[in-house]
């Protein structure tokens, strides 16, 4: 038999089921981890008599001129060897001679497999929290440019308030920053040792399982050996992490294909993030945000498509279970790929701070502003609230904005109205009257850039 486990077969695999069984074609990108992993492992057999030291060094050499081979291109990887784990141990073998084979001694593909995974995810996570990172620190650039920027802001899609550019942008921060803690937070249960645990029940060596999280930078080592091979609840949390991530990149990104609209130029984005139109001269298309928006569809399928696959599984390992990598590879590729385009997109973007203040002088978002001034003038905010929706009706009727009206039109609805409510309805005192905590007032937002800088990472 040509298969590294065929003993007990007296067939060859059939060919459409060696196709698709392999994972090579994916998992190859564990080549790195799973050498990293068998080094610790070879380690920890030598330094425990499994071995001897003198076999434990061959197959370290081994791995070494293996792994640079990969590196530099020169490997190509075969399906009939099925996974990157057959691979590599197929290349030792060639490598080195028969002691390869006792490289796999006290271990199994299914705690090698997890062990990658946990290796690869590890690394991953923490290069997508510096990641999430720049695109804060892309916020926090153009937020301080723009705390006196004035723009509509918006419920139900319909103008409300006038608030500050910069408050709008800070408030992609924190979502950020929430991502950002959720994947901090989710390393540590990323950072479990699964190798040792064998098949599903352990192993008759007396290995060291401490020694290899020690040499592979563990923190925990999984306590029973059935959930070692069969958890992937790490992958299911990053999976969910990277939804509610990729859920805020869209938001963001649906909120830039508007603001760059004609309809409301609010902003224009960078020529180098925007392409053309096949048929029409004149079209400046923002799809780098479009594209990031769709994306984020194949997030979510990557999500479910995981928790399908495990809904079912009985304990320990089977083989439904290769379907957990390439749904995370993709993410990981999506999620790069996003994060590094969103930063200098944001970074580069010109704000065209005129047209923002035109329209909040052209529309109603002041007029909580006079109900607020009649009620701290002793009115009941109810009864104001109705005499202002009254005055609003009314300056639409005559096609006219709060501020067009005359003191004497304010008189008609109610005495309490004097001069000093022309300043009140101004956009930036509007703006700037919001002091409380968390506010849209230059004062407020000077402090909560402040917070925002203190949760970068240096």
């Amino acid at each position: 038999m040509s298969k590294l486990w065929g003993g007990r077969f007296t067939k060859e695999t059939n060919k459409l089921v060696e196709l698709y069984t392999a994972s090579i074609e994916f998992d190859q990108l564990l080549a790195k981890e799973d050498i990293e992993g068998s080094r610790a492992h070879v380690q920890m057999l030598g330094e425990c008599g499994i071995i001897t030291t003198a076999e434990a060094d061959q197959i370290q050499a081994g791995l070494k001129t293996i792994l640079q081979k990969i590196e530099n291109g020169k490997v190509k990887f075969l399906v009939e060897h099925e996974d990157i784990h057959m691979n590599i141990e197929k290349l030792l073998t060639d490598e080195i001679g028969p002691v390869a084979g006792k490289l796999h001694t006290g271990r199994s593909r299914n705690d090698q497999v997890a062990t990658d995974m946990h290796l690869y995810l590890r690394a991953q996570t923490k290069k997508l929290i510096q990641l999430v990172d720049h695109v804060q620190a892309a916020l926090v650039t153009q937020a301080k440019t723009n705390v006196d920027t004035i723009l509509p802001g918006y419920t139900h899609l319909q103008r409300a308030q006038p608030v500050s550019f910069a408050h709008h942008l800070l408030a992609y921060f924190w979502m950020f920053e929430r991502d950002k803690e959720r994947l901090q937070d989710s390393v540590k249960r990323v950072n479990w040792l699964p190798l040792g645990a064998g098949a599903l029940a352990g192993t008759t060596f007396p290995i060291n399982r401490e020694r290899v999280a020690e040499l592979l930078d563990f923190e925990m080592i999984y306590p029973n050996s059935m959930d070692a091979v069969s958890d992937r609840d790490f992958i299911l949390e990053f999976l969910s992490i990277a939804s509610i991530l990729m859920t805020h990149i869209s938001r963001l990104s649906e909120e830039l294909v508007i603001w760059s609209s004609q309809e409301f130029q609010f902003i224009e984005l960078d020529d180098s993030f925007c392409t053309g139109s096949s048929i029409m001269p004149q079209k400046k298309n923002p799809d780098v945000p479009e594209l990031l928006r769709g994306k984020t569809g194949r997030v979510y399928g990557d999500l479910i498509g995981l928790l399908t696959v495990l809904k079912g599984l009985p304990l320990a390992y089977n083989k439904d279970m290769q379907e957990d990598k390439e749904g995370m590879f993709d993410t990981v590729a999506t999620l790069d790929g996003a994060l590094n385009l969103l930063a200098p997109m944001l970074e580069t973007m010109t704000v065209r701070t005129n047209n923002m203040r035109q329209a909040v002088t052209q529309d109603y978002s002041n007029a909580t502003d006079i109900a607020d001034y009649l009620a701290n003038k002793g009115l009941p905010f109810r009864q104001a609230h109705e005499i202002i929706g009254k005055i609003v009706y009314y300056a639409i009727q005559k096609g006219q904005y709060l501020l067009d009206l005359s003191l004497e039109e304010f008189k008609q609805f109610n005495a309490l109205f004097e001069d000093d409510v022309f300043e009140v309805l101004k956009p930036e005192n509007v703006m700037g009257a919001r002091k409380s905590y968390g506010g849209t007032s230059p004062e407020q937002i000077k402090q909560q850039l402040q917070l925002a800088e203190s949760k970068l990472l240096n």
